[in-house]
Formats: structure tokens, C-alpha cells, sequence
């Protein structure tokens, strides 16, 4: 802890903070869209938002319903969360008889069919996507891709760099520093499990007339777990067992390549059988365990803007880390925007924290130990008294959260005095209850909700209240112009690449995935 103490002590110096105000970070929000009536909105996206392919901000994910608000890089966690709002209020202003669906897990879908998967158009860029969206419905299933969360961007401004220790112009140094990060994020993800899942419960719609080897209790037509957290980090969400055995390596960015150039080489007898195509139209990209890099399922990146032509790996391989990506956050329901400020202020503390100091590189017994903690909290994790395992050692699940609130006390403290406020501390303070108390916690309050109401119908009025906080808020970061120019310049960017195009479809992938092979 000394060393620890150290490096907090160096960042209290007056030297550092201007730099402590410029933490970047950046917001991926997901959200169904839902009808008048709670069912699963089956228009296609709306042509009044832009393109779904070149839109800066609004997009689709895995479903043409499946919307995705994306913020640029702000400093300001104020005019982050202001900007989110604005892409929310225009599109809920283009939809006046739509809601957005406020929780992670889906709820009144009626079978696969009912989930229209994402169309980009005719570019090549277009149909890849959308290849690579069937692929991923014919793997795992559309309700699966159904699944919404909110994805956190986070890194420190080049001149914090020096105050870790760090070499601001050494790209090897600071990828080494992120992947530290990386490692130490994967041993404590629980915690955001324990703190910020918000889907103990679930519609039993959403299993169909599959069964669940999960000992779900029922009541009326919510499933749920008694001290679940998150089951959207299940194995009924974002979980993919035929890349359990793919073991892609956090110790360092040429290790992590190395395993996922791997993956996306190595070919699966399983999906074999899918096909790749299938009377002259594509089933999947490939038969691989990966279609390509996106399809790895992990609760945290690494990542560098790719620039024309680049997979994320080429993109890591020439500049190194530039950000990480956090994937492991449920929508919180309390909040319009599936996040509000005082989790960001903590997503903060956490992740500061875990560039402080080196974590050490992860063998196999870590690996399956960190594994076994997140599983025990995402199912189980608010039972009283839970115990987790540290270094092969039994600990307490709330005394290792204390022991993390008081690290992060010291750090709040620190960047209190660089923006002359209080805000770290309080957000602190917000959360403390829930170190002691699971009932504090988004997970209790949302079964505590689904209990009550009834999953479905809760939901359903927590929509229509959010949309109406959207559509009578007006704009802050955005203007109405400015985002109805973003939208007709998108629709003529895709109608640019459509028309720019040469060769065929089959000639485009071949060269895609030579590129590839050779990186």
C-alpha cells in the first residue's frame, strides 16, 4: 500500500492538476424501440435519423430496433451526459408514437423472426455488417443480440502521464499501463456487477420455451434470481462458451494480437454446419470461432480509432492503446440515460485506480479464480455475508469493497481539489451504503420494482416517463439544426460509399480477410 500511497501523494501536487480536470471519456448507450403498446418496434430505422452506417452519434447495433447513441470524447462529465441527452430527445422527437425500452434484458418477444436484424444498404462496408449481424443470429440467437447495455471510453490526457510514472511519448510504456489497467478490471469486475447490475429479473418471454439450468424463482411472468445482480453477464447474455477455450491474454498488447489473430483463424466444426452460404446468400462472413475481432465478447477493451481499412488489432498493432472500452455495464433504469453522473464519477475512481500502480500479469489459477468471483456475484452476489476468494484466500465480499472505497476515498479526494468541488466524495458517498447494504444496490431496487409492478408493466411506465423527460427538456449540447444536419449528411456519406464502390461483394470480403491474414 505504500507504493500506493506514493503515487497518490504525487498526484496532490499542484503541478498535476489541470491534467486530472482533462480525464477523457466517452459513452455507447443501447436501447430497443418499443411501441405504443411495449412490443418491439419492427420499422425499420427511421431514414428522418440519417444512416445507421455513418451517423456520428444515433446508429443501430445488432437490430434495425436496437438502437445506440454515441457521444464524442468530452472532459466535462456534465456535457457528456447533456450530449447523450440530445441524440435521446431528437430521436424520441422523430418517434412521437416510440419509447425506448429502459432496462438490459428484453421483454414481450415472441420468436427470433420478431427481431429484425440491422441494415446498413448496398455498400460492401454495408452488407458486411449486416453478414456479420446474421452470422451472429444464426450462432447465438437474435434475443441474445437483443440484449442492451451502456459501453464507458475512458483514458488519461498525455500530460497525466508523467504523474504515473509513465513516459508520455512511449507508446510501448503506455499500452503496458493500459493493459495493467485491463488486468487489474478483470480481477474486480464484480464489483461493478455488485454495484451498477440491474438485471436480476427478466420477462419469462424472454426464454421462450427454452429452459434454464439457472434455479429461477417465478412470480406471475418475471423470472428472476433472489440476490442476482447482473443476468445480462450470464450465461443467458453476453457470454459465448465456444470462446471459453480461447484464453486471449491481457499480460500484454503483443500477447493479446497474438490470441486474437488466433481466434479469428482458427475454424469451428460447429459453425461449419451453419454454412457459410446457402443458396447464393451469405449465413455468416466464416466459420471461424470469430467472424472478426468485434464478435469477441469481453467485459472490457482495448482500443485505438482504426483508420480505413484497419482491424482493431492493426489499429492496436501501429499506435498502440489509445483508450479502453468498458462493456460491462447494465442499463440503469433509474436514470433516462441508462447512466447518470455519479456513476460516471465512480467508472473514474475505478478505472484511475487501476492505471496507478502495475498489476501483475495473470496465470491460469488467477484466470479461473477472478472468473469464479464474477460468476458467484452476477448470480448470487447479494446474499448476505458473500464470500469471494483473493490470492486462493477467503474475503468477504464487503470487506474487500470497503477496502476499495477507502483507496478510492483518498483518490476522490485528490480530484476534488483539482476541479475545487466536492463531486468525487459525494459520488463516493452515494454509493457507500451499498458496500454493507446489497438492499442499496441497482439490483435490489430493480427486482424490488419487478416484484412489486410486475417486470413488464414496470418497465413499460418507466418508458413512457423517460421519453417524456426527453421530449420536454430541450437541447444543451446539440441543436436541433445541428442534428438535422448530422443526419442528411450521413444519408449522403452512405449514398457516397455506395456509389464508390467497385468489384463485388465476394471479391471486397476475400480482400478484407487477406488483409487480415497478413497483418
Amino acid at each position: 500500500m505504500s507504493a500506493y500511497t506514493d503515487a497518490v501523494t504525487r498526484l496532490r501536487h499542484s503541478q498535476w492538476q489541470p491534467a486530472l480536470r482533462q480525464l477523457q471519456r466517452g459513452i455507447e448507450r443501447e436501447a430497443l424501440r418499443i411501441d405504443d403498446a411495449c412490443q418491439l418496434a419492427q420499422d425499420p430505422h427511421p431514414s428522418s435519423l440519417g444512416s445507421a452506417l455513418t451517423h456520428p452519434w444515433i446508429t443501430t447495433d445488432f437490430s434495425e430496433s436496437l438502437m445506440e447513441m454515441i457521444t464524442p470524447v468530452f472532459t466535462d462529465p456534465d456535457q457528456l451526459l447533456a450530449h447523450l441527452a440530445d441524440s435521446h430527445t431528437f430521436v424520441l422527437n422523430k418517434l412521437p408514437e416510440q419509447r425506448l425500452w429502459p432496462l438490459s434484458m428484453p421483454c414481450f418477444l415472441t420468436d427470433q423472426q420478431s427481431i429484425p436484424i440491422a441494415q446498413y444498404g448496398d455498400s460492401h462496408v454495408g452488407r458486411m455488417k449486416t453478414t456479420y449481424r446474421i452470422g451472429l443470429s444464426h450462432r447465438y440467437g437474435s434475443k441474445m443480440q437483443a440484449i442492451a447495455g451502456v459501453h464507458f471510453n475512458f483514458s488519461v490526457p498525455t500530460a497525466l502521464w508523467p504523474a504515473l510514472g509513465v513516459e508520455p511519448a512511449d507508446e510501448e510504456q503506455i499500452s503496458a499501463r493500459y493493459f495493467s489497467l485491463l488486468r487489474h478490471f478483470r480481477a474486480h469486475t464484480w464489483v461493478l456487477a455488485y454495484l451498477f447490475g440491474a438485471s436480476p429479473s427478466l420477462c419469462r418471454s424472454f426464454l421462450g420455451d427454452k429452459t434454464s439450468t439457472l434455479p429461477f424463482e417465478q412470480a406471475g411472468g418475471t423470472l428472476y434470481l433472489p440476490y442476482a445482480t447482473s443476468l445480462r453477464m450470464s450465461d443467458l447474455g453476453y457470454t459465448n462458451q465456444a470462446q471459453d477455450a480461447l484464453s486471449v491474454s491481457l499480460n500484454s498488447l503483443p500477447e493479446y494480437v497474438r490470441d486474437v489473430k488466433r481466434a479469428i483463424s482458427l475454424p469451428s466444426a460447429e459453425y461449419a454446419k451453419i454454412g457459410v452460404r446457402e443458396n447464393g446468400s451469405y449465413r455468416q462472413l466464416n466459420a471461424n470461432i470469430l467472424q472478426i475481432e468485434n464478435e469477441l465478447y469481453a467485459p472490457i477493451r482495448p482500443k485505438r480509432t482504426a483508420q480505413s481499412g484497419e482491424t482493431p488489432t492493426q489499429a492496436l498493432e501501429r499506435g498502440g492503446v489509445e483508450y479502453i472500452e468498458v462493456r460491462a455495464l447494465d442499463i440503469n433504469p433509474f436514470t433516462p440515460l441508462g447512466i447518470d453522473k455519479s456513476q460516471v464519477l465512480l467508472l473514474d475512481l475505478f478505472l484511475l485506480d487501476g492505471l496507478m500502480l502495475a498489476t501483475p500479469a495473470l496465470d491460469e489459477a488467477a484466470v479461473a479464480e477472478l472468473k469464479a468471483n464474477f460468476e458467484a456475484v452476477i448470480l448470487d452476489g447479494r446474499r448476505p455475508g458473500k464470500m469471494l476468494q483473493r490470492d486462493g484466500q477467503s474475503l468477504a465480499l464487503s470487506d474487500w469493497l470497503a477496502e476499495l472505497f477507502a483507496r478510492w476515498q483518498a483518490l476522490a479526494q485528490v480530484l476534488d481539489t483539482a476541479h475545487g468541488d466536492q463531486r468525487y466524495q459525494q459520488a463516493l458517498s452515494q454509493w457507500q451504503g451499498a458496500v454493507t447494504d446489497p438492499a442499496q444496490t441497482l439490483s435490489a431496487k430493480v427486482l424490488s420494482q419487478s416484484l412489486a409492478q410486475g417486470h413488464g408493466k414496470w418497465a413499460c411506465d418507466l418508458a413512457q416517463q423517460h421519453r417524456q423527460w426527453f421530449v420536454q427538456r430541450g437541447y444543451d449540447q446539440l441543436s436541433e439544426g445541428e442534428l438535422e444536419r448530422a443526419s442528411l449528411e450521413s444519408l449522403q456519406a452512405q449514398a457516397a460509399m455506395e456509389a464508390a464502390d467497385q468489384g463485388s461483394f465476394d471479391e471486397f470480403l476475400q480482400a478484407y480477410f487477406a488483409r487480415q491474414a497478413r497483418a
